[in-house]
């Protein structure tokens, strides 16, 4: 998270898009998604945003991005929390083994690009034989 060195009491969501680097149109959507996040509105039916809010944008944004949950992972971890309370690590992996979540890294192979290549290749010779 961006360092800020003004702390505010209610942030807009451009300055919330920009805090931590998730798009306007995405933090829209992710109310929509998760229950914890509801944002209030001023007078003129605009989103602030408070402290709590935008620490819970980090935590979505981190299983979401950095930890490669669907929504749905991110959701089932987050409804055994308040949003008003700080996820630790290691409740966070206590809730993960309990619900048999535990992300693993998939494994990564080397790409081929010559054989792929080659496979495309065979395979534009063969529709070019069949016109």
């Amino acid at each position: 998270m961006k360092n800020l060195s003004i702390k505010k009491l209610y942030y807009s969501i451009s300055e919330v898009s920009k805090i931590t680097n998730v798009e306007q149109y995405v933090l829209r959507y992710w109310e929509t998604e998760f229950e914890q996040l509801k944002p209030q509105k001023n007078r003129a039916g605009n989103r602030v945003y408070t402290n709590k809010d935008i620490q819970l944008i980090m935590h979505i944004k981190g299983l979401l991005r950095d930890r490669k949950y669907t929504i749905e992972g991110a959701r089932k971890i987050l409804e055994d929390y308040s949003s008003e309370n700080v996820l630790q690590q290691n409740e966070i992996q206590a809730v993960e083994e309990e619900n048999n979540l535990t992300y693993t890294e998939p494994k990564k192979e080397k790409p081929s690009i010559r054989k792929d290549l080659e496979e495309i290749k065979s395979i534009l010779e063969l529709l070019v034989s069949k016109l």
